[in-house]
């Protein structure tokens, strides 16, 4: 098929052909894109260091796992997927411990809005570890 402008000499394009794991990983992609970008907007724009706990680990996470598995579906050797592996098992396994460290700083700090908080367990374990 010739492809070109009015005075434009015509340019031959083909057509690619796209295939069901292409489809698969560029959705995946864009999901991890769209996770990882809405983990950055929470850590921007929420009050505090306990709502910024959630957007950091939770979407973040899960939109790099996407990515990486879309690198892993794209690449399609296993080479590849065993440098994956370890990155996320140790997402999985860090990023709830550093969630949990910045939610303790920030309770700690008084970096947080006491409204916010329904129940406070933790205080309550500060008071029995005082008396």
């Amino acid at each position: 098929m010739s492809v070109g402008a009015v005075g434009v000499e015509a340019v031959d394009v083909e057509a690619v052909d796209v295939g069901a794991v292409d489809v698969v990983a560029g959705v995946l992609l864009v999901i991890g894109a769209l996770l990882t970008l809405a983990a950055g907007v929470g850590l921007v724009r929420f009050p505090d260091a306990l709502s910024r706990m959630h957007a950091a680990a939770k979407p973040q996470v899960l939109g790099l796992i996407c990515v990486l598995l879309a690198v892993a579906l794209e690449s399609g050797s296993w080479l590849t997927l065993l440098f994956i592996a370890p990155i996320v098992v140790l997402q999985l396994i860090t990023t709830p411990m550093a969630a949990h460290m910045i939610g303790r700083a920030g309770y700690r700090t008084k970096n947080y809005r006491r409204s916010l908080i329904v129940s406070d367990e933790l205080q309550d374990d500060i008071d029995r570890a005082q008396s």
